[in-house]
């Protein structure tokens, strides 16, 4: 049994439930704006295992409550002595991958939508960047502000920004830590969607359950294609697309889906 499933919900951290085949992943520290500490680290990963793992589970929405999605790192936290947050970095010259939040993320097999309630800085930006899509509230915003801390982004945003908007317009927004509005992150393709703040989460969750409804076997190996594509060349990159295509083609999802195409109704895909 995991530490969150321990606790009452009100107490955790980090909230899980399962709606159809949508798993939804709450950040719950609504009274530090969601701040990340040490149990919330730890429980989120938990939570994104947890969904990865779920045969129900077919799409995965990455939210929290109160006015802001997620504010960063506890720096109350992570400054204090010995065991805080980044108490672990000052002893080992290397980072395990298989438990932080930012590379399940990353790995996750199955799509995943960020539903941005609220503002996110720091860590709580690269979090949303390394969802998949992200629905964003008109009132949020995004602040890349790690070097107004003296830091730099620790989670994914050197590697998310450059993609996602090109290189000088990254080294802008990194460089000056410049906030962001909802227009502004629509405008350079940070975000699918921006929607009136109380519709996020409706928002989110439509569009995961109108990716629930497809192939999850296409859709997971269609998101791991996407994830390869971004490190190699076309012609490396369609024999890779071609061996997933091959394994796809048996399994009862494709049968059913061409099926369901020549018969003119909706599919019904079981994962198989």
């Amino acid at each position: 049994m995991s530490v969150s499933e321990l606790k009452p919900a009100a107490e955790a951290e980090v909230l899980y439930a399962e709606k159809g085949h949508v798993a939804v992943i709450t950040l719950n520290r609504p009274e530090r704006m969601n701040t990340i500490s040490r149990t919330m680290l730890n429980e989120l990963c938990e939570a994104l295992l947890r969904a990865e793992q779920s045969k129900n589970v077919r799409a995965v929405i990455l939210t929290g409550t109160g006015r802001a999605f997620c504010a960063g790192l506890d720096l109350s936290e992570a400054t204090k002595p010995g065991d805080g947050i980044a108490s672990g970095a000052t002893q080992s010259t290397t980072l395990d991958l298989r438990n932080t939040p930012p590379t399940i993320l990353f790995n996750m097999e199955k799509p995943t939508i960020c539903a941005l309630n609220g503002s996110a800085a720091g860590y709580g930006m690269d979090t949303a960047l390394g969802c998949d899509i992200r629905i964003m509230a008109e009132s949020a915003k995004l602040a890349a502000a790690f070097c107004k801390r003296g830091i730099l982004p620790e989670s994914g945003g050197t590697w998310f920004l450059p993609r996602l908007v090109g290189w000088s317009k990254a080294a802008e927004l990194i460089f000056t830590g410049r906030t962001l509005s909802s227009a502004q992150c629509k405008e350079m393709g940070l975000v699918s969607d921006v929607v009136p703040d109380d519709n996020v989460l409706e928002r989110a969750e439509a569009l995961a359950n109108e990716i629930a409804v497809n192939a999850p076997l296409a859709v997971q190996a269609s998101k791991r294609m996407m994830r390869m594509g971004l490190e190699e060349t076309f012609n490396d990159h369609v024999h890779h697309v071609f061996l997933q295509l091959l394994p796809l083609l048996k399994t009862k999802d494709a049968a059913e889906g061409m099926r369901a195409f020549m018969e003119k109704r909706p599919a019904n895909f079981e994962g198989r």
